[in-house]
């Protein structure tokens, strides 16, 4: 996979290509990345889950253990839970965010889409998502798998990031750059007085 270069560069990335070329090989690349999706969500809403990965505390035979167990509560498909196995052994479970990201990437890669980060204050319904996709597939020219992620401080709008290219709409950034201006603003005005 040549596109995957930049992806194989860090050691998540690594790590995601080694997984993708099992799931690929396997014909598992949907199940894989499903249950890479309920992982991802796992350590969102997990603290235990979260600490159990990021923990240099724990030893390999317990992180396995631990992770093992997981595994068999979220139903995690075999490669994946093989996969988490051997990251508790190597001692890398701390790369999992990062893997799980490439991995989307070259599952998206694969499918010939281009993958979204996208971040919005509240939940997206299925509507909006769909939506969505629509309107980024119009400004890109192929197809766009989105990586939903909620960020309250946002206020309201979203972020969409496309590989380098950043979208911020949110409200956040907006009243930054209205404070900015009116920041600015009140200085020259100053300044003039002055003068």
């Amino acid at each position: 996979m040549e596109s995957s270069g930049g992806i194989q560069a860090s050691l998540g990335g690594r790590y995601a290509t080694a997984l993708f070329e099992l799931a690929r090989d396997a014909k598992a690349i949907d199940g894989v990345e499903a249950s890479l999706a309920t992982v991802r969500q796992a350590l969102t809403d997990s603290p235990e889950f979260k600490a159990l990965t990021t923990s240099p505390l724990l030893g390999r035979v317990d992180a396995a253990k631990g992770i093992a167990a997981v595994a068999g509560v979220l139903q995690l498909d075999a490669t994946t839970t093989s996969f988490l196995g051997v990251l508790a052994h190597n001692r890398r479970l701390n790369q999992l965010p990062a893997i799980i990201r490439a991995f989307r990437g070259l599952a998206s890669l694969h499918r010939g889409e281009t993958t979204a980060e996208v971040t919005s204050a509240h939940p997206l319904s299925d509507a909006q998502v769909g939506e969505l996709k629509q309107q980024l597939r119009q400004r890109i020219g192929r197809d766009v798998a989105v990586e939903l992620n909620v960020d309250k401080d946002l206020l309201g709008g979203l972020v969409v990031r496309i590989g380098s290219q950043m979208i911020d709409s949110s409200i956040r950034t907006r009243l930054n750059s209205l404070a900015h201006k009116m920041k600015t603003a009140d200085g020259e005005m100053a300044v003039g007085m002055k003068g």
